[in-house]
């Protein structure tokens, strides 16, 4: 019974890791791709609102 509880933890983390997978390809999309691509785009205005203009060398 060794090899049993030798291979249980594997097997559960590869469960777990292909049910993660699988739930980030099934959000991918779908209805909120609009409002999350906004939100997106948004706080990359606001980062590069933020950053100082480069000052002129004289």
């Amino acid at each position: 019974m060794d090899y049993v509880s030798a291979l249980l933890p594997p097997a559960v983390m590869a469960v777990l890791f292909i049910s993660v997978i699988r739930v980030i390809v099934k959000t991918q999309g779908g209805a909120n791709k609009a409002k999350e691509d906004a939100a997106v785009d948004a706080a990359l205005a606001r980062a590069e609102g933020a950053t100082p203009a480069p000052r002129p060398e004289a």
